[in-house]
């Protein structure tokens, strides 16, 4: 029979640790938090995806969409672990289309920085701006309906000194980033893509119509 005594060994672990041991395995440096977020607005059917970086990533990461955005009622939700609009069952497994669909990315992300999100859908008046820290929403607002999403996030790791310590240089860090980026470009020619270093524009790549028109540019 197994011991139910309170004296055991084992402990549930508190949720915000649980929360970075995930982040862990989703955002290893600011490349990683960059990769997420423009996967989300690939998958939010975007035109045109803006990522604005500084000092690497390290102290700000900005990326804007012209995607689909989100209500004021999906916009608080989305930061909730295992939250998706991606799946409804697991039979959707068997045809996922999407560029990721657990639901871990925007958790991890808000659980390891402070993040501020802008977001408005088609048929909204008011968008939502949302505050987060250390993964909990402080505080939601109205804001302009400009359709599509922006999402802010500074401070990365800045409670959390050991992850800091394995980081390579700022322009390493940066040159991380440009590498998804122009990955992620190549994958969708659709799409308009710009990286923004430090306030200077280092990548622009129009839309185009075929992936030999995206290998050129």
């Amino acid at each position: 029979m197994l011991s139910t005594s309170s004296s055991g060994r084992i402990r549930v672990l508190p949720g915000e640790v649980v929360s970075r041991i995930a982040a862990g395995e989703v955002v290893e440096r600011p490349a990683a938090v960059v990769k997420e977020l423009i996967e989300n607005s690939v998958d939010a059917q975007s035109r045109t995806i803006t990522v604005d970086i500084k000092d690497g990533g390290l102290a700000y990461i900005r990326v804007t969409d012209d995607g689909e955005g989100m209500s004021r009622a999906d916009a608080p939700q989305a930061f909730e672990r295992h939250a998706t609009s991606k799946l409804r069952s697991d039979e959707d497994l068997w045809s996922i289309r999407t560029m990721g669909f657990r639901g871990e990315a925007l958790p991890s992300i808000a659980s390891v920085s402070n993040v501020r999100l802008i977001t408005a859908t088609q048929p909204d008046t008011v968008g939502t701006e949302l505050h987060l820290c250390g993964g909990a929403v402080t505080q939601v607002l109205d804001a302009a309906p400009i359709v599509g999403t922006r999402i802010e996030v500074t401070d990365l790791f800045h409670h959390q000194p050991a992850r800091k310590k394995f980081l390579k240089s700022v322009p390493t860090e940066s040159s991380h980033i440009t590498r998804v980026v122009q990955q992620v470009a190549l994958a969708w020619p659709a799409v308009h893509f710009k990286l923004i270093c430090n306030g200077q524009e280092t990548l622009n790549y129009p839309a185009v119509a075929t992936d030999r028109d995206r290998i050129g540019q």
